[in-house]
């Protein structure tokens, strides 16, 4: 699917809401290119700061403090987050926190599963076309609830049945392989949430200078592992 003018008015009009252009500033239709004069970081570069950002929560028993005012105020007018995070909502899993980054770092999208839909895939191409992100990162983690719920059944009550039916491709794809069948299926899911927003996010022009990666957050050590 490419990249349509429509999309880009759309994305135009968050822009505007979320306060990185004032709605009455005459040079507003040209204000989406602003992020051209932060520095772009490449996906290595990204995952490299992702690594050693998790290096040290793994490593420190205190935080460093963050957000700062230095930072919030940086970040007021405007944003270029290096990197965009696929997580879960799981209350244990802040990708500020587990890679130690900072106000306006990361662009961060969470659902239960790490699952992403038409709104996260909006979002996604939002950051890459309008705020320079280069590298997505799909974040699942050990043990993950949504996850658990699927592999004990094929559905559930209310609206986290979606969630079930959207993670249970995953579990049968790795039943009766050897190992831990939720480890396993937390693996799988990671992998086929990436390969969706690899199918279906409209990237446009940006799509061959960026990256999607795979990595999974042990809740025990605080390390991430980066998936192959």
């Amino acid at each position: 699917m490419k990249y349509t003018p429509y999309l880009a008015n759309a994305a135009a009009l968050l822009i505007v809401s979320a306060g990185i252009v004032h709605a009455d500033d005459k040079h507003s239709a040209t204000a989406p290119a602003a992020h051209a004069a932060a520095p772009v970081v490449t996906p290595e570069a990204a995952v490299a700061k992702l690594t050693e950002g998790n290096a040290r929560y793994v490593s420190k028993s205190v935080s460093n403090g963050k957000p700062t005012a230095k930072a919030r105020a940086a970040t007021a007018q405007s944003q270029h987050p290096f990197a965009i995070v696929v997580g879960c909502a799981d209350s244990r899993t802040s990708p500020e926190l587990v890679f130690d980054q900072n106000i306006g770092d990361l662009f961060v999208i969470r659902t239960a599963g790490n699952l992403v839909d038409d709104y996260a895939l909006g979002s996604i191409e939002y950051a890459v076309a309008h705020l320079g992100a280069k590298l997505i990162v799909v974040l699942g983690h050990e043990r993950c609830g949504a996850v658990k719920a699927a592999v004990a059944s094929g559905s559930a009550p209310g609206h986290v049945g979606s969630i079930v039916s959207g993670i249970r491709p995953a579990v049968k794809a790795v039943q009766g392989t050897a190992g831990d069948l939720l480890e396993n299926a937390v693996n799988e899911n990671i992998y086929r949430v990436a390969d969706k927003i690899s199918r279906k996010a409209a990237l446009g022009d940006e799509k061959s200078s960026v990256r999607i990666v795979r990595a999974v957050f042990d809740l025990d050590s605080g390390k991430v592992q980066w998936l192959k």
